[in-house]
């Protein structure tokens, strides 16, 4: 008989405390807007405000008030125009030259212009800066034709170029900024863009505030201050938007999601989501590089339970290494649960019971991870593996998970999440490419494989969307065998604001779209 792991939430016993915290960030009871801000409650601190250095979904969310792109995203996932109006790109694939939007300052007054989109990308393409998605923006030469017109040459064709565009890494900044504010060229601390909104304050582990910009070209925010604070606690969050000391908040306890759907004091959005949650699998060690061993992990662990009884149905189970919202995904197959199976691999790897594992695992960065986290460790117990858990603030396990070469790693599992920044395989293949091992990328299984290494540039390159497909789905074939992750689910995106605003939305990158947020009449 099969015991499933399960843990609930509550929050009603902590009530009082945590509205007392709240009190001081919220300045009292009084509507958001009577002041003039908006505040939102995330789970993770900031591990860079610099672009370039980009490593998570929602720390990208907060610094998409500041900074902009030359395209972006539409609610539908596909590419608009941003501070780029338009485009051509020459017949092999290697040339793009935009005309950029005119009539646009930087937040120190100094123009947007040609030569701010060549340093910014000059910056990019340059080694010695820090990039960890560098593998999908294969930049040559930038040339700034004139101050409305930059060509930009690549090192290799690549169809989804337009679309990884409006990723936050390529969020152009101000030239002039680059020394300034404690900035410098390899470390942006203080970031100066054209976004809505300016920079104002970073309090490391508990907010990061913004204004609005008077200048800003485009349509104005309503709220003249927005303020992230710092919360890593799924129930304190919760508890937050309840007692009105929020405005919104990101991923609640998903076990009260169907009382806050019942509350008219909030709204809950369930927003589509391009995010697989996996167990990564670090192949350099001994232990991991036996293919039979993580296969043996991927049938130990019954994901479809933990989905239903940790998650509370806020997910889909993995049916291939990538969402299906991805461009360029096909259904490959499934680890089903079995954990006599395991047990046979794990025997035939020569591993003994009792083998200890390192797992790392956040709290508060996906939906339920800690709780996620322990389930997985029962069901590895089951099989005869001993999981050693440690749990620590983002930017301490960013820089744990991310550490390179592999010689230098410590971690042996490590349970992660993996959203591209747009709806497209290439993206989502950098995690098993070898070009993107750190600490050149975010690629920390250290997986490689002769023919997916052919594959994945193969596909990058081909400008057929039916052979590109074609392409990835092999290569999505052969990872899915191999196994480097823990294949464990889809995650949804849930957000919950105040029913006392209105124009709050998502975009299908994880990411909640709410600068233009205002008070519902």
């Amino acid at each position: 008989m099969r015991t499933t792991p399960r843990l609930r939430l509550s929050v009603h016993s902590t009530v009082a405390a945590l509205l007392v915290a709240g009190l001081a960030w919220a300045g009292g009871t009084s509507p958001a807007w009577a002041a003039g801000t908006f505040r939102v409650a995330v789970g993770v601190d900031l591990d860079t405000v610099d672009p370039a250095q980009m490593t998570t979904t929602t720390v990208s969310n907060m610094i998409d008030y500041v900074v902009e792109t030359l395209t972006t995203l539409g609610p539908d996932g596909k590419v608009q125009p941003g501070l780029a109006e338009s485009w051509t790109v020459s017949p092999d694939g290697l040339a793009y030259t935009f005309k950029l939007r005119k009539g646009v300052v930087f937040h120190d007054g100094t123009p947007f212009d040609a030569k701010a989109v060549k340093w910014t990308f000059d910056r990019l393409k340059d080694p010695a800066i820090r990039v960890p998605v560098r593998g999908s923006l294969p930049l040559k030469e930038i040339e700034a034709l004139d101050a409305a017109t930059v060509r930009v040459t690549l090192s290799r064709a690549s169809a989804p170029f337009i679309a990884a565009l409006s990723q936050t890494t390529t969020g152009i900044l101000s030239p002039a900024a680059a020394d300034k504010n404690g900035n410098e060229y390899k470390n942006v601390v203080q970031t100066v863009g054209t976004g809505p909104y300016t920079f104002k304050e970073r309090k490391k582990g508990e907010s990061f505030t913004v204004t609005a910009f008077d200048r800003y070209w485009g349509k104005k925010p309503t709220y003249d201050t927005v303020v992230f604070r710092i919360v890593p606690e799924a129930a304190t969050r919760e508890s937050l938007i309840l007692a009105g000391q929020a405005d919104l908040i990101v991923l609640p306890p998903v076990a009260d999601l169907p009382a806050l759907q019942r509350n008219p004091a909030v709204k809950v959005l369930l927003a589509p989501s391009d995010r697989t949650i996996f167990i990564s699998m670090n192949t350099s060690k001994p232990l991991l590089g036996d293919v039979r061993v993580r296969q043996a992990l991927n049938y130990a662990v019954d994901k479809k339970a933990i989905i239903q009884n940790v998650l509370f149905g806020a997910a889909d189970e993995m049916d291939a290494p990538m969402a299906p919202s991805l461009f360029g995904y096909c259904k490959v197959g499934a680890y089903e649960y079995n954990p006599a199976k395991a047990k046979q691999l794990l025997t035939e790897a020569g591993v003994k019971p009792g083998t200890k594992l390192s797992f790392h695992h956040p709290t508060g960065r996906y939906v339920q991870d800690k709780e996620a986290s322990q389930a997985v460790a029962g069901y590895l117990r089951e099989v005869g593996i001993e999981p050693e858990l440690q749990t620590m603030d983002w930017p301490s396990y960013i820089s744990i998970i991310n550490a390179g070469p592999a010689e230098k790693t410590v971690h042996q599992l490590a349970y992660l999440g993996w959203a591209p920044g747009f709806l497209d395989a290439a993206q989502q293949m950098l995690q098993f490419w070898s070009t993107q091992h750190p600490p050149a990328g975010l690629a920390i299984t250290f997986y490689k494989n002769p023919k997916v290494e052919e594959l994945i540039p193969a596909a990058d390159r081909e400008p057929n969307p039916d052979k590109r497909k074609e392409l990835y789905c092999d290569a999505e074939k052969t990872i899915w065998a191999d196994a480097p992750w823990l294949f464990m689910y889809v995650q949804r995106f849930p957000i919950v604001y105040s029913a006392k605003v209105t124009d709050v939305g998502s975009l299908p990158v994880e990411k909640f779209s709410a600068i233009h947020a205002r008070p519902a009449q």
